[in-house]
């Protein structure tokens, strides 16, 4: 097997959010793009964090709170990223090798890594899903079959 690169399976058109962005704004973006993760930028559009599904789910109520629904929708519609997502995210090298990047994931127990640039610019996110589409393929190739294109991968 061929020695992969990380920027070869990553995606590159990263969805993006704001600091300022509502959970609700932000649980939209993740439904409507079909992604469990969103990359949170400044102004300058350096990555400052990152918001998975999970968070969002955690930041929920809890069914069993003296808040009524009013309060509880008030508080809700007003709650941002910034106030929810990991700050300085593990990120990684487009340079890096797909093994160095399964390395990360399994070391930190995270689905995804933010990848730069040797200046440190978002350039995309590598995630299991892009890792196991590269085994699938090698698998196929191995097995002399043609895959077809995986639907939003584009392979």
């Amino acid at each position: 097997m061929k020695l992969e690169m990380v920027r070869d399976w990553m995606t590159r058109d990263v969805i993006t959010a704001k600091t300022t962005t509502t959970l609700s704004d932000a649980y939209e973006i993740m439904t409507s793009h079909k992604i469990r993760r969103l990359l949170v930028v400044g102004d300058n559009g350096r990555l400052i964090g990152i918001v998975t599904y999970g968070d969002i789910r955690n930041a929920q109520p809890s069914p069993v709170n003296s808040l009524n629904i009013w309060e509880l929708s008030f508080m809700l519609a007003r709650l941002t990223v910034a106030e929810i997502m990991t700050t300085d995210p593990i990120t990684i090298s487009e340079n890096a090798t797909i093994g160095e990047a399964a390395h990360q994931l399994l070391a930190h127990t995270i689905g995804s890594l933010p990848v730069t640039d040797s200046q440190g610019n978002l350039v995309g996110i590598i995630t299991e899903s892009d890792i196991f589409r590269m085994v699938v393929q090698a698998w196929h190739n191995a097995q002399g079959d043609s895959p077809k294109p995986y639907a939003h991968y584009g392979a």
